[in-house]
């Protein structure tokens, strides 16, 4: 097979489910709307039930509505009808997910999940199923043809059903006014997290080297050196008067003036850039970013108080 077939082969997949998630579009009703109201003002949680693809989806969906402020659990169908219905308490709701919607063990479930949940929502591909039957609202998934091209692998479907779950987290995140700071406290331990609510004094260095204006050059090169991050920082009582760096003193050598009487005022970099430790770490980052420095001086209430570099927040994962 040529590329170019294995390409056509891709764009006709997308093109078919392509179809289908704006045939989805096109028919949400007020069914849907019905649905996020009854999530929305349920006293519990959501319950989301699936066997198969559906239960792959379903799990999906779950990770999105917890991380977005709706309280979710997944059950999967063969499980509950074996002692785990007890999850379910009748002040939860439930979202069954089945395209069929007569898969055995969902037709064998669909009466208890309707009799000890608040309301049974059925996300199926088949108005007229068991699942339907029982259900209070259902989400229409049908799909006219599945990606697959023997018709058997669910593709088509299982795209439209986890499309749908992003839609109804998506809807009661505006219906629960949830925003980013929210979404970090759900993601501490991740990039996302990090860059939402980190500060700058999450990541400061151990190491805060300095140097008064009228120290030598001597004394800027063993500070410098005793520290990893090529900088010191000069100042007067913690009053920050400038910054030297190892390409300052470079510079400085390659003059080829004599250096026995060179003071650290004299190399020094005036106004350098500062950030208040309680500031975020993102903004730090934008302004190593803005200015091409490594490292950037962190005060508190305008005095030195640290270093932060620019090293560090990428192995954080600050961007």
């Amino acid at each position: 097979m040529e590329r170019s077939d294995i390409i056509s082969i891709a764009k006709s997949t997308l093109e078919i489910e392509i179809s289908e998630l704006e045939k989805l579009r096109d028919r949400l009703n007020d069914d849907f709307a019905r649905a996020v109201e009854i999530i929305h003002s349920a006293k519990g949680k959501l319950i989301v039930v699936g066997i198969g693809k559906s239960a792959h989806v379903g799990n999906k969906i779950v990770a999105t509505l917890n991380s977005t402020g709706t309280p979710s659990q997944f059950l999967h169908a063969s499980e509950a009808i074996h002692g785990d219905l007890g999850v379910i308490q009748k002040q939860d709701v439930v979202l069954c997910i089945s395209n069929s919607g007569n898969s055995p063990e969902i037709v064998n479930l669909v009466s208890y999940l309707r009799d000890y949940s608040s309301a049974l929502i059925g996300m199926t591909g088949n108005k007229t199923s068991k699942l339907a039957e029982f259900s209070e609202i259902i989400l229409d998934t049908h799909v006219d043809m599945e990606a697959c091209p023997n018709k058997l692998a669910p593709t088509s479907s299982t795209t439209l059903q986890m499309a749908l779950g992003d839609a109804l987290a998506i809807a009661l995140m505006e219906m629960n006014d949830f925003k980013a700071n929210d979404f970090a406290k759900f993601h501490p331990g991740g990039s996302l997290g990090k860059n939402l609510i980190s500060k700058v004094n999450d990541f400061l260095s151990s190491q805060k080297p300095s140097v008064t204006e009228n120290d030598t050059v001597k004394d800027v090169i063993i500070s410098i050196s005793g520290s990893r991050h090529g900088i010191t920082v000069v100042t007067n009582n913690d009053e920050i008067i400038g910054v030297i760096t190892d390409g300052d003193l470079r510079r400085m050598l390659l003059k080829g003036d004599d250096i026995s009487k060179v003071l650290a005022k004299d190399i020094m970099s005036a106004n350098p850039k500062t950030i208040e430790r309680t500031a975020l770490a993102k903004e730090a980052m934008n302004i190593l970013k803005e200015n091409n420095i490594g490292q950037l001086v962190v005060t508190e209430n305008g005095k030195y108080f640290g270093i932060i570099d620019l090293h560090k927040l990428l192995d954080e994962g600050i961007n």
